[in-house]
């Protein structure tokens, strides 16, 4: 099977990898869940992050055809937006499940019928199994619902990138506990990652680095088949849902999930300007 080349890139406020994935033959590249930086204490966005993906397209004199997510990321705003301009050949693209992510959160936020959910901020869709290339490296989408209705991983030659319905070994997998959300349905999609090959490399979105160890984002199927700590093999569906569904009663929010969501299902755009020219987030309140 053919191996793309895979650059990583860390974004140590939210422990996101993003990846710069690119075929050695043509130099034709995607890049996987780009990071706009965001300080929610000043509400101001800068693209630190994503420059120093974009520099690297340039030093490896690479060709974006893609800017993909692998879903609408809680705990980071997409840079994908802003890069869209700067990579005039790439096409910004989500699974097709956004459409149910944006209808769900459409009234959450008070957005108003004008605000489309039929994901069209985006330029492409993927359905389930969609094939797409990278110069001569066939992509091949796998839909992995249960974290978030719209969740995709992506198979590109050897290299499988998971999102996060797989986190490395020792992290388990993501929180089913979102809208849309469900732990059995994450359990199987799940099954679907462990059909590949053992030796399929795994690159995951986030890291976190538990009990102290150095911060990773390379496993294998085959590792996380013999060692993830929520779902290897063994583990059958109602023992996962019990143990994910324990786990997620104990956390907490992500802290960027409201400024997240409303920018990350605008495709990484950020609200329009109000009349005098700012842009707002909003922010529900919960009375008590």
């Amino acid at each position: 099977m053919s191996a793309p080349d895979v650059l990583p890139f860390f974004h140590a406020d939210s422990n996101t990898w993003t990846y710069l994935v690119s075929d050695p033959a043509s130099r034709d590249a995607a890049i996987i869940d780009p990071v706009l930086d965001f300080d929610p204490k000043s509400g101001r966005t800068s693209t630190t992050s994503a420059q120093a993906v974009l520099s690297a397209v340039t030093e490896l004199g690479l060709r974006v055809r893609w800017i993909i997510e692998t879903h609408a990321h809680a705990d980071h705003l997409s840079a994908g937006h802003w890069l869209k301009p700067r990579l005039p050949d790439a096409v910004l693209a989500i699974g097709e499940g956004i459409r149910k992510v944006q209808k769900t959160f459409r009234p959450i936020f008070n957005l108003g019928e004008h605000f489309p959910v039929d994901g069209s901020q985006f330029d492409h869709l993927f359905s389930d199994d969609e094939r797409f290339a990278i110069g001569v490296l066939e992509g091949r989408v796998i839909a992995v619902p249960g974290h978030t209705n719209d969740s995709n991983a992506y198979l590109v030659g050897d290299a499988l990138f998971t999102g996060d319905s797989l986190f490395m070994p020792d992290g388990g997998t993501a929180r089913c506990d979102f809208p849309g959300g469900d732990a059995a349905t994450l359990y199987r999609s799940i099954q679907r990652l462990y059909e590949l090959p053992d030796d399929t490399r795994v690159f995951v979105c986030h890291d976190y680095g538990p009990g102290g160890r150095e911060l990773r984002c390379e496993t294998t199927i085959g590792e996380q088949k013999r060692s993830n700590i929520h779902v290897r093999v063994g583990v059958d569906e109602a023992s996962y849902v019990e143990l994910r569904n324990a786990r997620d009663a104990t956390l907490s929010m992500p802290a960027l999930i409201l400024p997240a969501v409303q920018v990350n299902i605008r495709a990484g755009a950020l609200p329009e300007p109000e009349a005098n020219g700012v842009r707002y987030l909003k922010l529900p309140i919960n009375q008590f």
